[in-house]
């Protein structure tokens, strides 16, 4: 990891050139055919009321969003945390159908409120309000247009926090290139190496592929993980996640070997070690088990020796 000494964060000179607002109107408008996901299912998504579900999406989420919870965040990374907790923005459902997802009743359920652009503007002002050091967009992968909308509101009023683009790694890359310039940093997930896991735990059929693109990317836009030289927090750059699972069946060395060939020697990533069965985990073979910590301690050496940048979980 890098340290910087940017302390703007990447959004406020679009909001300046005017090009943020110009990039929130595109997404919105795609909303009525929508595509800004890998599933582009090119579904109207602004039909019926504001709060109505979208019939026929993966991710069932309408006009606005539909968000979970709002506050300080604890569980992630100590460089992204710092004192005062990340500023979590846990969005409701999903564009995947994770069957060991620790908070189905989020993702599957949809259990949230909807929030207009407006509110979602809020909530992000009240967090900066409140400390934190940045606004954790968790699960934000089909939401996109809510949340560039949003954000045009937020940096009209103040917002200054760089932004955190925390996802599952199912991510559109054109949508991602609508946030070229907007966000900060990226915490994707590169859950699986191989198709046919990923659709007996994920429900998506072209991960792989979709995920490699995706981290590509994102790197190619904000680079390796950097911190500010005072604080010590991450201002800007690619922290990339893996998540073991019982018997490895994510395939962790070969997602570490692949992190290394998209960032090269120094890109950071987080090898954890959390992974309990939970929702319908005990509907697919094996995944009702414990995972191996000797597994996790050889794949955190391996990673060292391709030259990565291991980083953990503020515990």
């Amino acid at each position: 990891m890098d340290m910087i000494s940017e302390t703007h964060p990447a959004y406020l000179r679009l909001h300046h050139q005017g090009d943020l607002a110009r990039r929130a109107q595109a997404a919105v408008a795609r909303l009525s055919a929508c595509d800004l996901c890998p599933h582009a299912c090119f579904i109207d998504r602004t039909k019926g009321d504001a709060g109505a579900l979208a019939a026929g999406t993966i991710c069932r989420t309408g006009r606005h969003a539909r968000v979970a919870s709002v506050g300080p965040g604890f569980a992630e990374e100590r460089v992204l945390v710092g004192d005062a907790g990340s500023g979590d923005i846990v969005f409701a459902w999903c564009n995947m159908r994770c069957v060991y997802c620790e908070n189905a009743d989020i993702s599957m359920q949809g259990r949230g409120d909807i929030l207009t652009a407006r509110a979602l503007a809020d909530a992000m002002l009240d967090l900066q309000q409140a400390g934190c050091p940045n606004i954790n967009l968790v699960g934000p992968s089909h939401v996109v247009a809510q949340i560039l909308e949003a954000l045009v509101l937020a940096v009209e009023d103040g917002l200054t926090v760089p932004l955190i683009h925390n996802s599952g790694g199912y991510d559109s890359v054109e949508a991602l290139r609508m946030l070229d310039g907007v966000v900060d940093i990226y915490t994707p997930d590169a859950k699986y190496t191989d198709d046919g896991t990923a659709r007996r735990c994920s429900r998506v059929r072209d991960y792989v592929a979709v995920n490699r693109a995706a981290i590509a990317e994102m790197v190619r836009q904000v680079g390796h993980l950097r911190l500010d030289p005072v604080t010590g927090m991450a201002r800007r750059g690619v922290l990339l996640r893996h998540l073991v699972l019982p018997g490895d069946t994510g395939g962790v060395q070969a997602a570490l070997e692949e992190a290394r060939t998209l960032g090269g020697p120094g890109m950071t990533v987080a090898i954890l070690d959390t992974y309990h069965p939970a929702h319908h985990a005990d509907r697919v073979p094996g995944m009702a088990a414990s995972i191996d910590p000797a597994i996790v301690a050889d794949a955190r050496a391996y990673a060292n020796g391709l030259g990565l940048e291991v980083v953990g979980l503020d515990r």
